[in-house]
């Protein structure tokens, strides 16, 4: 007994020594709007993402791909999520899956700092929870010698252009236009 356990921990220790770690997935793109509502995860529905996500969860060991966390030392009490991660084309207005990756909550809210600062506003976040959430992220770039660039904010396609790319189908923006969108955001935040 004592020599499986013994060989199942060897096993384990040379599979994370294999982790990879990509801190730069903090400075994915954010989605643009256009794009908002429009997904993998939408389309294809719960059972495809809970089965993508745990297969990202698996391949990575369970640890964060941003940041290398893992479950026992991780904060917050959903200690890795899913991310979708696509390849923007601002110009052609194209986004492209590429995969799912595991990350934690903090790199995961930090990647949506957007989303975050509107939680924020609407006094659904506290700020001590935003600043942690920050702090982790700036830390995590600092350590890999990376900087937060500027978001994107050159030329971009019109509205109804945009198609985000999946298994070789496009899919056009789930709204007409911004305020469309926004009059639908108003509306389900109110139930």
């Amino acid at each position: 007994m004592k020599k499986s356990l013994q060989k199942k921990i060897k096993q384990h220790v040379k599979k994370l020594s294999k982790l990879k770690i990509y801190p730069q997935l903090l400075l994915h793109p954010q989605i643009p709007k256009p794009l908002h509502s429009v997904a993998p995860r939408e389309i294809m529905g719960p059972a495809w993402w809970n089965k993508t996500r745990q297969a990202a969860y698996r391949k990575s060991l369970y640890h964060c791909e941003a940041c290398g966390i893992s479950k026992h030392t991780a904060h917050g009490p959903k200690w890795l999520e899913g991310h979708e991660v696509y390849e923007v084309d601002y110009l052609q207005g194209r986004a492209t899956y590429i995969r799912c990756v595991a990350l934690c909550h903090y790199c995961h809210n930090f990647i949506h700092k957007g989303r975050m600062q509107a939680m924020l506003e609407a006094g659904k976040l506290n700020h001590r929870k935003y600043a942690a959430v920050l702090a982790h992220g700036y830390r995590v770039l600092g350590q890999a010698g990376l900087h937060p660039g500027e978001e994107y904010n050159g030329p971009t396609a019109a509205w109804s252009d945009w198609r985000m790319l999946f298994q070789g189908k496009e899919y056009p923006p789930k709204y007409k236009s911004l305020k469309h969108q926004q009059r639908v955001y108003k509306v389900e935040n109110r139930k």
